[in-house]
């Protein structure tokens, strides 16, 4: 298979596909994808040969990116996605609770949304300074 890029998007699928594998991976320990590191492991080596050796490096015998490029921002776009992601599924979680976890369908839909939209107004507000845990009740 081949496939036509120019230098910008080959850089963005680098992007790309680092994220991707991030999420896959990031938090399996020792059961990774293996297929997926070594689609990155490629498109990595990849990377010197079209002029941007500083994006991969070989570690313990695997091309994997580099510091450099995993310092250079990509995990600020990462974080990003995980404390959106974060703030929606624990408003979706909360409201859900508040409503007994009843299974939800045209009748209760619009009051879901209602108690998610009042949860995300107050992340956006206060962050989750007025989340608190009674500790005393058991």
């Amino acid at each position: 298979m081949n496939l036509e890029l120019n230098k910008k998007q080959f850089r963005r699928l680098l992007d790309l596909v680092y994220i991707g594998n991030w999420i896959l991976n990031s938090t399996r320990g020792d059961q990774r994808f293996k297929d997926y590191d070594e689609v990155e492991s490629l498109l990595f080596g990849k990377a010197a040969l079209e002029g941007m050796p500083s994006l991969a490096e070989l570690y313990q015998g695997e091309i994997v990116p580099s510091r450099a490029f995993v310092e250079g921002g990509i995990h600020e776009a990462i974080m990003e996605y995980e404390n959106n992601v974060f703030f929606d599924i624990l408003a979706e979680d909360l409201a859900r609770r508040d409503m007994d976890d009843a299974p939800i369908d045209e009748s209760n839909y619009d009051e879901l949304t209602s108690r998610i939209d009042a949860y995300i107004a107050e992340f956006e507000q206060h962050g989750t300074d007025n989340i608190l845990v009674d500790l005393d009740t058991p």
